[in-house]
């Protein structure tokens, strides 16, 4: 046995205390083991080793720390420390076994000799203790307990007799297993913290419950953090955009943003969104029970600004978080003799995150509908996509399908064109010969319905009557000279007398003519379209003059004028279809009734160009196929003509393909 009265060592009580003492992390109380380890074993080096994952499972011991942490103590402490370092490998050799094997080893310093049973080396032995953690089973569950060794402690001892060290390696495992109590003080802490955040966060959530909208929400959520901390004001900020904007202040139901201290309060808001952690002013030490990396090193600058009216004001910012998103920041400041501790972040930040979820719901429901929709749909699409960059993703697929859509699916490519209705056929009624118009028939203007041989105007023709009666006088004369001279053998009167007559006959027949024509009939069957006589009674009429135009409005035809770089479409469709016997066809709409579109089928292309609006247009007629009852000569209207198979691609590109080839050309 040996004597540790006499090490230079701390008492065993204080010891004891060293080791239950609470640790703010795991690191600290490893540092603080194994300087106790090292002391109590009166080793000359003691190295802090973790463990690094190599190929395959494999450990490869990483040393974090080690004791002393200078060269400080007796000459004798320095000049026994400075000797160490030549035995770095066989440290780190047996801190391997240690993890691997999970039991605490000894090592004779001597490269001749094994382990310390075998040979007892002149240059000291290396201890190695694993410091363990055994986790027990969940009950009701199949697994065993799990033995995990998250560090060792390596020491470097100075000579001494087997005994000695098996009970300086049994001490050390002694000491070792103060680690379950501090993972149990670490696991009370984190329950407790977990069960103060939850309480936190219930209430917190039952007073959120009670507002009637997000804006509502938003105020109670930041009115009962001040009381609950408490704090002289708490802020809310949403993010939107990657921007925060102040929502809520704490007793303070309505704000104006342009002041001075909201700005301030945002700018701070503002730069704990940046860094996506806590942050707070005045900063905590790195170091220590009391100290945090991550707080001491934050950026602070804002946060300086907000409390710069108050030496004794404390700011804290804390993330609003569901996952690696940031929805929100809340923003505490205690004036006073008020503090904000470590501890109390922490149970804040836990409780947060548990309203977070709640606070974008109410969001989400406070919104319009198509904006909730759109957010569902997202959500929906990130199932398939990926819940990051979802909307980048889909529209990369969209615009993929539509790209392999666009250029493989094929349609009839329709030739539009501007159109006019046409009757099929018309009559033009016009003056059959100079003079006066005697009776015109009831209600003749536009409009009127007639048939064929319907009389619709008559001109006067009693000069012709008595020129007729002239001339049947004329013909009974002749007649008698010819028989006058026959009796007395005058061959040549009678052949003079005979010519008389027939003229007179020929008169006859022109007066007659006159006559039956000035009777102006309908040549058709059909509608008057122009023409308006019902207030020319007795006028003058001249040889040609028109009178009325007649129609057939039961057969339309549209005449469209297709431009002249999409002829050539319309006349290849055209003579395929002559081929092979199937007719081009298409579709017509009136613009005065747009919603009706109507068949037609191609039945000639004029071969001539005609100038209109600056440029060139070619005529092609198309008949109507079921025409519609309230068509009219004239109605303008747009035509699709049928040409042939082509991908939405090629249509889609071939006017910016043809205009591009003419520039070039």
């Amino acid at each position: 046995m040996i004597d540790v009265t006499n090490l230079k060592s701390p008492g065993w009580q204080r010891v004891v205390i060293e080791l239950t003492a609470g640790a703010p992390d795991d690191k600290a109380f490893f540092e603080r083991l194994m300087r106790i380890l090292a002391q109590v074993s009166a080793a000359r080096r003691a190295s802090l080793y973790v463990p690094q994952r190599a190929e395959g499972d494999e450990v490869e011991p990483r040393e974090v720390a080690t004791w002393p942490d200078g060269i400080e103590g007796s000459p004798e402490v320095a000049e026994a420390a400075a000797s160490t370092p030549e035995f770095t490998a066989e440290v780190k050799n047996a801190a391997r076994q240690a993890f691997t094997s999970g039991a605490a080893r000894a090592f004779a310093i001597d490269k001749s000799s094994g382990p310390y049973y075998d040979s007892a080396g002149p240059q000291g032995y290396i201890l190695a203790v694993p410091l363990v953690i055994a986790t027990a089973p969940v009950p009701g569950s199949t697994t065993s307990t799990t033995v995990q060794v998250p560090a060792v402690v390596t020491m470097v001892i100075e000579p001494r007799s087997k005994e000695a060290v098996r009970s300086t390696l049994a001490m050390g495992e002694v000491l070792a297993g103060y680690i379950h109590s501090h993972y149990a003080k670490q696991q009370l802490r984190r329950t407790q913290t977990s069960s103060y955040a939850l309480d936190l966060a219930t209430r917190l959530i039952a007073a959120v419950n009670t507002a009637p909208n997000f804006k509502g929400a938003l105020l109670q959520l930041s009115n009962d953090l001040a009381r609950q901390l408490p704090a002289d004001r708490v802020a809310i900020g949403w993010v939107r955009n990657d921007t925060v904007r102040v929502e809520a202040i704490s007793d303070t139901e309505h704000f104006d943003r342009r002041m001075q201290m909201v700005q301030k309060i945002q700018a701070a808001m503002d730069e704990c969104l940046d860094q996506e952690q806590p942050v707070l002013f005045p900063q905590p030490s790195g170091e220590g029970p009391n100290g945090d990396v991550l707080l001491s090193q934050s950026i602070v600058h804002s946060h300086r600004e907000l409390a710069a009216g108050d030496a004794q004001l404390k700011v804290c910012s804390l993330p609003l978080r569901i996952d690696d998103e940031i929805i929100g920041i809340v923003t505490v400041e205690v004036g006073g003799d008020g503090k904000i501790e470590l501890s109390t972040i922490e149970l804040l930040q836990s409780a947060l995150d548990l309203v977070s979820p709640v606070m974008r719901i109410r969001r989400s429901d406070d919104r319009i509908l198509p904006a909730r929709a759109w957010d569902s749909t997202v959500k929906a699409a990130g199932w398939f996509v990926g819940p990051k960059q979802t909307v980048w993703k889909c529209v990369a697929i969209l615009l993929m399908i539509a790209a392999f859509f666009v250029t493989f699916y094929t349609k009839t490519y329709e030739v539009g064109a501007e159109a006019v209705l046409q009757p099929r056929e018309r009559r033009i009624v016009s003056t059959p010969f100079d003079g006066v118009i005697a009776t015109i028939r009831d209600g003749l203007e536009p409009g009127l319905v007639v048939r064929e041989g319907d009389v619709l105007v008559t001109l006067d023709t009693s000069e012709l009557v008595l020129s007729k009666a002239d001339m049947l006088g004329r013909m009974l004369q002749a007649e008698a000279e010819e028989a006058a001279a026959l009796k007395e053998r005058d061959s040549a009167a009678a052949e003079k007398a005979h010519r008389q007559w027939e003229q007179a006959e020929a008169q006859l027949r022109y007066y007659d003519d006159r006559i039956k024509r000035s009777t102006i009939t309908a040549p058709i069957s059909g509608t008057i379209i122009t023409g308006d006589l019902k207030n020319r009674l007795n006028s003058t009429l001249k040889l040609g003059d028109p009178l009325l135009e007649i129609a057939e409005t039961s057969d339309f035809i549209a005449v469209a004028q297709v431009h002249d770089a999409d002829i050539w479409l319309v006349k290849k469709a055209f003579e395929d279809g002559t081929k092979n016997g199937t007719p081009v066809t298409g579709t017509i709409v009136a613009k005065s009734q747009p919603s009706a579109p109507f068949d037609v089928i191609v039945e000639k292309i004029i071969p001539l160009s005609t100038p209109k609006e600056g440029k060139n247009t070619f005529e092609v007629r198309m008949r109507i196929v079921d025409p519609a009852a309230w068509f009219s000569p004239g109605m303008e209207g747009l035509a699709n003509i049928d040409t042939q198979e082509h991908s939405l691609l090629w249509i889609g590109t071939r006017k910016v393909i043809d205009s591009v080839r003419l520039w070039w050309w």
